[in-house]
């Protein structure tokens, strides 16, 4: 699949000068270029002739990690970083395949953010590009390359490249074409055009980056066309960081009626959507190009020619850029996910409703053990839609959410809980109005929901006009009404479903898909356990997880303990560096007998833990958050201490845990946050 410019690029990048590379690059020749390995791991070789440096199993076991730092970087623009490398197995499949892990690491943060992964071997190099967004922080690339099964396994890194820009951007100049491939045809094909490249078929345009015969572009041509819609398609690099505003373009089109040119999108499951199409022939001179991209999570761009016959001519293709500032021929206001999106916590933000009737109240709920809390830290404002104080059944309370542009693909996600109501069915639903309030389609609505637990709900959605989302709240007859609340709505660009998505904060855990890096000295009944639902014992531990509702959280089962046993929960490692932390994460401690839950720093040689936060006993029916402020220079862990209670109904559990660098926001006028306390902690007061 690959193009031949792109299989020439060992030779090209063997002719590249290191010196002239920019900060963060190394094409290997002499030296390392002050990428330095890491000397608790296995080193990386730099071969006797220069050209790249590996590691083998001629000298390492399966497993072993060999670790690659670069000097400390600055990326005040936006940066894309090319790696070109090779990974090779032993003949025959392999169940374990060596790995090559690419992190950033900030001079603030106490953990690496995984850029990328691959375990795909090759007998030829591979190009990846990876986007680095643009940061006033100091930071490191890390390189990591953990071998495989095999006697003849190897990882290999021949050049890594640094430069300012996009990794979408691309003027075909450089052999390796920035990482775009052909998807290859037997009979129509991508090929680079211009410098030396001859065709006796054509008459092919001079590039458009110099407007001269020694630049180049990418063409394909219709004189190799055997069938009816032949296509070919030029393929961009995957995307590795969010981003959405102009893609712009240059293209030229010769006998433009028998060939169709358009630009798709395609997510990692498949899924195609057009976001252009030459609408007319134009001229044969260079036209320009620009649409509306939005790339939330990984895909690629997809540059499509179909042809009808032999006679369709050419299509060429240059200069492709992309900017974070709106195309100028859009029209009406660009979408922003922050004004589209409401905790409730300060008024209702860009949401409204309709004047007549009570509607929707924003209320408040202190923490207690009869009453549920609102969703975003248990002890703010959320919004209650109060139906038995409807005047005639058949009331309904309508929340109308900010205009979204047209033919665009939306995520709505919020949270909501039912009280009361004997029939669940449409007490809440979700509907699509037009600009003029008319009622569009329905999108969503409850069928079954566990009451008095917070519920996430994901909605995606397309619609060719600009649209509004509605919540609105129904009570079909006089003696079934009850509550219903909402918070935390969300509305991104892209689909909720899409199955591959950029790799998640490496300070966050949610539990859904396992523990994440969290670690227990030991396991057993009276360990730390992960689970879903409620936990086996009445009057205590919480009726679902705080995430979704539905998913996983960490708790200690009490009827498998004893009074005063404790169970840890330890993180990673986590490095030492200069400032402040923030550690986030809910906690659910309701039930009469409650102990304690604890949140400890252990210095990596400290003989004993320095306490950061504690809650004693019953303190809500509601999951909690808690915000907790630290500093540490030196390599550390963060312990999470539970202690049983005097009875059985005394489970506690944590979920949604995350941290990171700075100082906690808005602790100043909170009540969440506490600090350390000086107290006998071999000793349980009640």
């Amino acid at each position: 699949m690959l193009l031949e410019g792109v299989l020439l690029v060992v030779q090209a990048l063997q002719l590249a000068n290191a010196l002239d590379l920019p900060a963060g690059s190394c094409a290997f020749e002499e030296d390392t270029c002050g990428f330095d390995s890491e000397f608790a791991f296995l080193p990386w070789i730099l071969n006797e002739e220069g050209h790249y440096v590996y590691v083998d199993t001629s000298f390492a076991r399966q497993g072993e990690k060999a670790v690659l730092l670069s000097s400390d970087l600055q990326a005040e623009e936006w940066n894309c970083l090319r790696l070109v490398y090779q990974i090779t197995t032993p003949p025959g499949s392999v169940s374990d395949p060596s790995q090559l892990n690419l992190y950033v690491r900030f001079e603030d943060e106490s953990f690496d953010r995984l850029l990328w992964s691959t375990k795909e071997p090759s007998d030829s190099w591979l190009i990846a590009s990876l986007d680095l967004q643009n940061t006033s922080k100091k930071f490191k690339i890390l390189i990591e390359g953990v071998l495989g099964q095999g006697n003849t396994a190897s990882i290999a890194l021949f050049e890594i490249k640094m430069t300012a820009g996009y990794c979408i951007d691309c003027d075909f100049e450089e052999n390796h074409l920035c990482g775009f491939v052909n998807r290859w045809n037997p009979n129509v094909n991508w090929f680079v055009g211009g410098g030396t490249a001859k065709n006796t078929h054509s008459i092919l345009p001079q590039d458009h980056t110099f407007r001269s015969k020694h630049g180049h572009y990418m063409y394909v041509d219709s004189v190799y066309v055997k069938h009816f819609q032949e296509v070919a398609q030029l393929i961009s690099p995957v995307t590795t960081a969010s981003m959405s505003g102009c893609l712009s373009f240059y293209y030229q089109l010769q006998q433009g009626n028998d060939n169709v040119f358009s630009v798709y999108t395609r997510d990692m499951s498949g899924l195609y959507e057009e976001i252009w199409k030459v609408d007319s022939p134009g001229n044969e001179a260079w036209n320009l190009a620009e649409v509306e991209f939005s790339a939330p999570y990984p895909m690629e761009v997809i540059f499509e020619v179909a042809f009808n016959g032999p006679k369709g001519g050419y299509v060429a293709l240059d200069d492709i850029s992309f900017s974070p500032v709106h195309c100028q021929n859009q029209t009406g206001l660009p979408f922003s996910a922050v004004e589209t999106s409401c905790d409730f916590e300060i008024g209702l933000c860009n949401f409204y409703q309709d004047k007549e009737g009570p509607g929707w109240m924003r209320v408040r709920v202190k923490a207690n053990m009869y009453r549920a809390g609102d969703h975003t830290t248990g002890t703010g404002h959320y919004l209650l839609a109060n139906t038995k104080f409807a005047s005639q059944p058949g009331y309904i309370g309508r929340l109308y959410g900010p205009s979204l542009p047209g033919n665009m693909q939306y995520c709505v996600r919020f949270h909501y809980a039912i009280f009361g109501f004997l029939k669940m069915s449409d007490t809440l639903a979700v509907y699509i109005f037009e600009e003029n309030h008319v009622v569009q389609e329905k999108i969503w609505s409850v069928l079954e929901s566990p009451r008095g637990v917070w519920m996430q709900a994901e909605i995606s959605f397309k619609k060719p006009m600009p649209t509004k989302v509605v919540f609105m709240s129904l009570c079909k007859s006089f003696w079934d009404c009850g509550l219903v609340a909402l918070d935390d709505i969300t509305i991104q660009l892209g689909n909720c479903r899409s199955p591959a998505r950029l790799p998640p904060p490496p300070g966050e855990c949610t539990f859904d898909q396992d523990e994440c890096a969290f670690t227990q000295e030991k396991r057993n009944r009276s360990s730390w356990h992960r689970g879903r639902g409620e936990t086996p014992t009445s009057y205590t531990g919480p009726k679902g997880d705080h995430t979704t509702g539905v998913g996983y959280y960490m708790y200690i089962e009490a009827s498998h303990m004893v009074y005063g046993q404790k169970a840890h929960l330890l993180s990673q490692p986590l490095r030492g560096v200069p400032g402040k932390h923030c550690l986030t994460f809910f906690y659910h401690m309701y039930g009469a007998g409650t102990g304690l839950l604890s949140v400890y720093l252990k210095g990596e040689e400290d003989s004993e833990e320095s306490l950061l936060w504690r809650r004693r006993g019953e303190q809500s029916i509601s999951w909690l958050r808690a915000l907790v402020e630290y500093s540490c220079r030196r390599r550390h862990q963060i312990i999470f201490e539970a202690t049983r209670g005097v009875s059985i109904r005394s489970d506690i559990a944590i979920d949604d845990v995350k941290l990171q660098a700075g100082p906690c926001a808005g602790m100043e006028d909170t009540t969440e946050q506490s600090s350390g306390y000086s107290e006998d902690l071999n000793e349980i007061e009640y």
